[in-house]
C-alpha cells in the first residue's frame, strides 16, 4: 500500500518530463523552421527595389504614395523618348537643308562633320574660300564677313605686330599665321553660301535652334529621373529603419512645392 501512494505522488513530478520527450519525438520528425534574412539585411531590400524601379519600395510597404514615384519614372521615360525622336529628327532636317542650299554649290557629295560646323553656318552668311591664290602659293581668304576671312583676321591680329601690315611670308610671324589659319578655316570639302538664300538660312536656324532645345530638354528630365531613383530609395530607407526603431508600421510623407513638407505617421 505504501508502494502505491509513493508511486501516485511522483506522477505529478513526472508528467512535465513526459510532455517534454513525446513532444520531442512529435517534432522530431519536421523540418527545421527556416532561418530568418539578417534584420539589416530585410531593411536594404525596399530601399534597393526602389532604387531600381521608381515606387517599389513604397508599394511593397502597402504606401500608396509609391505610385506618385512610379508615375515620375514612366512620364520621364517617354518624355525622353519623345525629346531624343524630336531631336534627332530636327538634326537629319537642318543637316539636309545645310546640303541642299548652301553646299551643294561646293561639292555633290554630303559629307557630315562636328555640330560646330552647322553652329557656324548659322552665324556666317558665306565660308569664303579656304585658298584663293591662283598658284601654288597659299593665299588665305581676305574677307572679313566670311568665316575664314574672319579666322585669317584673327590669325593676323596674334600673331603679326601690325595685322594690316603682312611681314615676310618666309618670317616666323607669317608661317605661324598661316598654320593657325589652315588649322582653324573650313576646308574646300565644307564650304558654304547663304548668298541670296536668307530665308532657307532663317529655316536652317530655327531647325538648329528646335534640335539643340529638344537634346537640352532631355538632359535635364534625365536629371529628374536620376533625382526621382535616389529620393524613392531614399525615402524607403529612411521609413524602414523608422519602423524597425519603433516597432510599428512607419511612413514618410514628402510634399514637394514652394514649401517642401515632410510628416511623419507611426501605426498604432
Amino acid at each position: 500500500m505504501h508502494a502505491v501512494t509513493r508511486a501516485l505522488r511522483l506522477v505529478p513530478a513526472l508528467l512535465p518530463w513526459c510532455g517534454a520527450v513525446v513532444g520531442q519525438a512529435t517534432d522530431s520528425g519536421a523540418p527545421p523552421p527556416a532561418p530568418l534574412p539578417p534584420r539589416h539585411a530585410r531593411l536594404w531590400v525596399r530601399p534597393a527595389a526602389s532604387l531600381l524601379l521608381p515606387g517599389s519600395g513604397q508599394l511593397l510597404a502597402g504606401q500608396d504614395r509609391g505610385t506618385v514615384y512610379l508615375a515620375v519614372e514612366l512620364y520621364s521615360v517617354a518624355r525622353i523618348i519623345q525629346l531624343t525622336h524630336a531631336g534627332r529628327r530636327d538634326a537629319d532636317r537642318f543637316r539636309e537643308l545645310a546640303f541642299d542650299v548652301a553646299r551643294r554649290g561646293f561639292t555633290a557629295v554630303p559629307r557630315d562633320t562636328v555640330f560646330e560646323y552647322y553652329k557656324t553656318m548659322q552665324r556666317f552668311t558665306e565660308s569664303g574660300q579656304f585658298d584663293r591664290g591662283p598658284g601654288p602659293a597659299f593665299a588665305p581668304e581676305t574677307d572679313t564677313a566670311t568665316f575664314n576671312g574672319s579666322v585669317w583676321l584673327l590669325a593676323r591680329r596674334t600673331f603679326w605686330s601690325d595685322p594690316g601690315t603682312p611681314p615676310d611670308p618666309m618670317s616666323p610671324e607669317y608661317l605661324r599665321a598661316v598654320q593657325f589659319y589652315q588649322q582653324h578655316a573650313v576646308g574646300p570639302g565644307f564650304l558654304w553660301s547663304w548668298r541670296n538664300k536668307p530665308l532657307e538660312q532663317g529655316v536652317f536656324r530655327e531647325t538648329i535652334h528646335r534640335s539643340d532645345e529638344a537634346f537640352r530638354t532631355a538632359q535635364n528630365v534625365v536629371g529628374v529621373l536620376l533625382a526621382n531613383h535616389v529620393a524613392s530609395a531614399v525615402d524607403a530607407l529612411i521609413s524602414s529603419r523608422l519602423s524597425a526603431a519603433a516597432g510599428r508600421r512607419t511612413a514618410l510623407h514628402m510634399t514637394l512645392g514652394p514649401v517642401t513638407a515632410v510628416r511623419l505617421s507611426v501605426e498604432f
